[in-house]
């Protein structure tokens, strides 16, 4: 089945999306119902192969980014540096930010024990594009919340 997005023609593959004119296939076939399990450093490849073409668009990094909040593991940080490195080939901060925001969702009730180590690993790399965490730019707050009344 093929499907017209972004000026290019796509192929629909069983849970995924795919350009046509590729042949690394991003599929969210992790550990489900009945499949072999696909080891973790071929899917760590598979994603960072991906992010890293040449001929990658927006909506690439948006069905990357989707696929990756619905599978049940956190992304690893090679992962998140190569969609980092997209998102400024893009010219895309706020995806970029986005992308952050979600590797953080997906951390769960671990987000204390987790994401640090996911900072700390991918430091250098947004330290080079030049990109803030949601944290430094404040989007960890609420801007306009009130004191509850229960603290005053």
């Amino acid at each position: 089945m093929l499907r017209f997005m972004g000026g290019r023609m796509h192929s629909i593959v069983r849970n995924s999306i795919v350009p046509r004119s590729t042949t690394v296939l991003v599929q969210n076939v992790r550990a489900s119902h009945g499949e072999n399990e696909e080891p973790e450093e071929e899917f760590n490849n598979r994603y960072v192969t991906y992010l890293s073409r040449s001929d990658l668009d927006h909506w690439d990094v948006r069905q990357v980014m989707n696929r990756l909040a619905g599978v049940d593991c956190v992304p690893d940080p090679s992962i998140v540096c190569a969609a980092l490195r997209a998102c400024r080939k893009l010219n895309d901060y706020a995806l970029a930010v986005r992308f952050l925001e979600v590797v953080k969702d997906k951390c769960g009730p671990k987000v204390k024990e987790i994401y640090p180590y996911i900072l700390q690993e991918i430091k250098p790399t947004l330290d080079e594009l030049g990109v803030n965490t949601p944290e430094e730019l404040g989007y960890d707050k609420p801007e306009l919340a009130l004191q509850s009344v229960y603290d005053m």
